[in-house]
Order: structure tokens, then sequence, then C-alpha cells
């Protein structure tokens, strides 16, 4: 299993696709926001940029999936999965206990050197409350899916991690 990841890591067929699912998720949240009318919190915002460094991560490997640069995009991509999946955790915790002490920021927080509320305000412009409940399917709300999702990356990134350390087996002529 490991070998599969392996050969997947120098492909650039694997690292676009991950790069397309984390696009399609970032076009579902604009959707949500966009079309569905729902006001995403400062937690939605920071989520959404952890989706961002996966995006990206799924690029910087597809650029050339067989130099060094693909440990620089695992690198992203598990710290990116790990971040969402906190962020995602405590986005769940605050909507499953409410509590006065226990509540998300009122603006976003990003550093004077890349204001992307100010830039991209249609995509990074928090509104919402995190404790509100607005969207859940199959009984679970939007940061509990989240949560779902990012393990998953994280899984796959530990994963491919892992195969990095595993040589390849040869195969000869026949197959053996």
């Amino acid at each position: 299993m490991l070998q599969f990841f392996n050969r997947c890591s120098q492909g650039r067929g694997a690292w676009l696709l991950m790069a397309l699912t984390a696009l399609v998720l970032e076009l579902v949240a604009l959707y949500f926001q966009h079309v569905m009318l729902l006001q995403p919190c400062v937690m939605c915002i920071y989520e959404r940029l952890a989706l961002f460094g996966i995006l990206g991560a799924g690029l910087i490997g597809a650029i050339a999936p067989k130099t060094p640069l693909r440990y620089v995009a695992i690198l992203l991509w598990i710290y990116s999965a790990w971040t969402g999946m906190q962020l995602a955790w405590k986005h769940t915790m605050i909507q499953l206990h409410p509590s006065p002490f226990n509540t998300c920021d009122f603006f976003v927080n990003f550093p004077s050197w890349l204001p992307l509320d100010k830039w991209l305000p249609a995509v990074f412009h928090a509104s919402g409350d995190c404790s509100q409940r607005q969207w859940q399917f199959l009984s679970l709300e939007m940061p509990q899916w989240l949560v779902g999702i990012f393990a998953a990356y994280l899984l796959v990134g530990v994963l491919v991690l892992l195969s990095q350390f595993v040589r390849q087996r040869r195969r000869d002529l026949f197959g053996r």
C-alpha cells in the first residue's frame, strides 16, 4: 500500500486530484455564502484558509513531483490538514457547547502584510457567529463535516509521507 502512495506522489495526477478536491470544497463554501446566503464566521474563514493551504500543496506537488519540491508540498499538506482539523474541532465544540466563555473572535486576524479580508472580502470577510448553526446534512453540522474531511486529508498525507521512506520494488520483464 505504501508503495502505491509513493508511486502516486511522484506523478502529477494525484497532486492535481487533491488540488481539485480542495478547489471543489472552496467553491461549495462560496456557494453556501453567496447563493444560499449563509454567513461565514471567523472560524469558517480560517478553515477556508486551511483548505487553500491544501489546494496550494496540491499545486506545488504537481509542479515537480519527482523532485524534493514534493516534500515541501507534503509538509504543507499535513500542516494545513492538521490545522484545519484543529480549527474545525474547536468550531464544533463552540457549536455543540455554546458558552459566553467559549467564543471565537469578532474579526479575522490576518497579518498586516497579508490582509486577505481587505484584498478579497468576498472570500475572506467574516460576518457570522461561530456558535450559530446554519446548515446541517445527515444530522451533522458543517464544522463536523470539516473535521472528517480534514482528518481524511491528514490520514492520506501521513501515509504519503511515510511512503517516501519505502523503496519501490523493481519489477523484471515478467512482472515478478
